[in-house]
């Protein structure tokens, strides 16, 4: 692979721009797009790469990476039309788009893959879950594996999985972040300093993240293993049971999912 085309250097693409340059790749391997000539100065200045109108960039590229929002995909491919001569694989990283909104706006037999990283690409620990379409061979897939690798973890799986993955890991950072704000707002109420009570949390979500990768348990396993009869922990837990809190998450994770499949009915 030699050039990558990022098709939209929003927060995703900004992310995935930052950790191909992070991984090594130079600034003249990586090719961005953006809105407007101020966006264009901040990325080149920030990262040092070449920032083009659409049309050159996906000439340029072996690579290209759709990353603009569901809404505006259609919109950008039909400006696109006839700059996709060399049969570079294009991969998509629009929440909800199935793999066909591509193939059917695309030359015949252009290869698509489906992706759905999240933001810890920032910190070279994302997930990103990847589905071929009809005409990616396993070529194609491993060369945006390749891609993909250095951002964190990777993970190929049948398109129809791919609305459950938006709703558990596309969207998942958003809900540890929202039991990490009340966590933290639950140690200033009893006292402590926001700091510490901020560091407290961070810490603890870090190691449980590890023993959770590392150890081979199962959360229940691990749950478990901190409880102890009529402690404190089995009393917390109870209380987030009496709120259904497993319920909430469940009914939060299929609400995130509805909303994946309703754009892509809306834009299809």
């Amino acid at each position: 692979m030699r050039t990558v085309a990022v098709l939209g250097a929003g927060k995703m693409g900004q992310a995935i721009v930052s950790g191909l340059l992070r991984a090594g790749w130079s600034g003249e391997s990586v090719v961005a797009t953006a809105r407007s000539a101020e966006r264009a100065a901040e990325l080149r200045e920030a990262y040092g790469i070449r920032v083009e109108p659409n049309a050159e960039a996906v000439r340029d590229a072996d690579v290209v990476v759709v990353a603009v929002k569901p809404q505006d995909a259609g919109a950008l491919l039909e400006e696109l039309a006839g700059a996709f001569e060399g049969g570079a694989p294009v991969v998509s990283i629009c929440a909800g788009l199935p793999v066909a909104f591509f193939e059917k706006r695309l030359p015949d037999e252009t290869p698509v893959i489906r992706a759905m990283p999240n933001t810890p690409a920032l910190v070279d620990e994302a997930m990103t879950v990847l589905s071929p379409g009809s005409h990616a061979s396993e070529t194609h897939l491993a060369a945006v594996e390749e891609l993909f690798t250095p951002l964190g973890r990777t993970l190929v799986v049948d398109e129809k999985h791919q609305d459950a993955v938006t709703a558990i890991s596309g969207s998942g950072p958003a809900y540890f972040y929202y039991l990490a704000e009340a966590m933290t707002e639950a140690g200033v109420l009893m006292g402590l300093p926001r700091a510490i009570a901020k560091e407290l949390v961070t810490q603890t979500s870090l190691g449980a993240a590890r023993m959770l990768r590392e150890s081979g348990q199962s959360p229940v396993d691990l749950r478990e293993a901190v409880e102890s009869p009529a402690g404190t922990t089995i009393s917390a837990v109870r209380q987030l049971e009496n709120h259904r809190a497993r319920s909430a998450v469940t009914d939060a994770i299929e609400a995130a999912r509805d909303r994946a499949r309703e754009i892509a009915e809306e834009y299809a």
